[in-house]
């Protein structure tokens, strides 16, 4: 690669030596990249179709992608393999996905992010060096004593996380959901309970963290009771689906706090009770209640969807009508904060990400660990998190002003 150098040793992309550093890495990674293919090629070069052709091949490069890396942004283009054979349990083509730039890698992973990951995936201690040179491109001052810290220090993070005061923080809003993530749990059917919430000054914040078995009142009452203990306040509005366990956990731990259902689950699961051919305009009559301009708007829209399916289909009606003040507690708040409460969605948007890299793993490892990974997972997302819309009204809404139709309502003797 040919480039004018001015007089003081800069190019148009910077300095010199950052653009030889950049070409380096762009050649590193291409290389590597090339590497991984016909590895992996090569490993199934004997599983050929019935006219003796390979099911395994190459196929030319994916769209060329920026990476940032820590020698900054470089340009790559990804090998694409051709992968023909069929997996028996699902019936669907296999896909190769590289190790070392997966499809969703837009820039280079930090170690705090890559280690949970590889402990999810099932790989032991011992294995994480050598993973690590594949992700980093290097594992320089990283032996396995090093990382064997490290998980030790985040597994102290996290009990340090779980033991905080939070009498000093207050949550107006909070999410509640229970995310099965299929990681190293020693209870076949534990979940991850998780609850974030939103401050008064409108970011959202993870409140707690920790496993239940079948997201039970049990676990979730233990998860609020020692939230309390720990100074926490009652939020205002707390959103959840329609798990029985955390509404009786919350009536029993924060009476006071009001409940908003996830449009998200309950339109799943009223869908799902409905034949295929009902469900695109069910769909669309449910969009009309929760996309209403205002309570009154949407209470109509629910008798519509009541008229429309109660003759035919009475219990789906009934999982709707029977959670109407709880589906419709959203619109009782500034008309900003609507699209943040009328879902689950962040968490299950937090979640996804996880939910994707994660697979089944041959033995269950240490329940600490796996939970002190998916809360250092959770600690990088939430650098990213935005704030709510408005977070100005956060604190009226603590202060229990009236909103109608998602507009403060002034107090009387204020007009006055």
């Amino acid at each position: 690669m040919l480039s004018v150098v001015n007089a003081d040793g800069s190019t148009l992309n910077g300095s010199l030596i950052d653009e030889i550093v950049r070409e380096g890495a762009r050649r590193m990674l291409a290389a590597a990249l090339e590497a991984e293919v016909n590895t992996y090629i090569a490993e199934l070069a004997d599983q050929r179709d019935e006219s003796g052709r390979r099911l395994v091949v190459r196929n030319g490069h994916h769209q060329a992608r920026k990476v940032t890396t820590a020698a900054g942004t470089v340009e790559v283009k990804a090998p694409r393999v051709n992968d023909k054979r069929v997996d028996e349990a699902t019936g669907e083509r296999r896909r190769f996905s590289s190790v070392i730039l997966p499809p969703w890698c837009r820039k280079s992973p930090k170690i705090a992010e890559v280690l949970p990951l590889l402990y999810l995936h099932g790989l032991s201690t011992g294995d994480f060096v050598p993973a690590l040179e594949q992700f980093l491109g290097s594992t320089s001052g990283l032996s396995s004593a090093t990382v064997t810290r490290l998980t030790t220090q985040w597994q102290a993070d996290h009990t340090a996380f779980q033991d905080r005061d939070l009498s000093g923080t207050d949550y107006v809003y909070v999410w509640a959901d229970g995310v099965h993530l299929r990681i190293r749990l020693e209870e076949a059917k534990a979940a991850v309970l998780v609850l974030m919430g939103v401050r008064a000054d409108g970011t959202k914040e993870l409140i707690a963290m920790t496993d239940g078995y079948r997201e039970s009142s049990e676990a979730w009452a233990g998860l609020l009771r020692d939230c309390a203990r720990r100074g926490m306040r009652a939020p205002v509005l707390a959103v959840g689906d329609g798990a029985l366990g955390f509404w009786n956990a919350l009536n029993e731990v924060f009476p006071a706090t009001r409940h908003q259902r996830c449009w998200v689950h309950k339109t799943a699961n009223v869908l799902d009770a409905l034949p295929k051919s009902a469900q695109p305009a069910a769909k669309r009559a449910i969009q009309e209640i929760y996309n209403a301009e205002d309570k009154e708007h949407a209470a109509r829209a629910v008798r519509d969807f009541e008229r429309a399916y109660a003759a035919k289909y009475p219990k789906v009606v009934k999982r709707i009508t029977d959670d109407e003040e709880d589906l419709l507690a959203f619109f009782d708040f500034p008309a900003e904060h609507w699209i943040h409460l009328r879902t689950t969605n962040p968490i299950e948007s937090t979640f996804a990400t996880v939910r994707l890299r994660t697979k089944v793993t041959k033995g269950a490892g240490s329940r600490s660990a796996a939970l002190a990974m998916v809360f250092k997972l959770i600690e990088s997302a939430q650098a990213r998190w935005r704030a709510v819309n408005a977070p100005h009204l956060v604190p009226l809404v603590r202060a229990g002003a009236r909103f109608e139709r998602g507009q403060l309502v002034e107090r009387e003797e204020l007009a006055a």
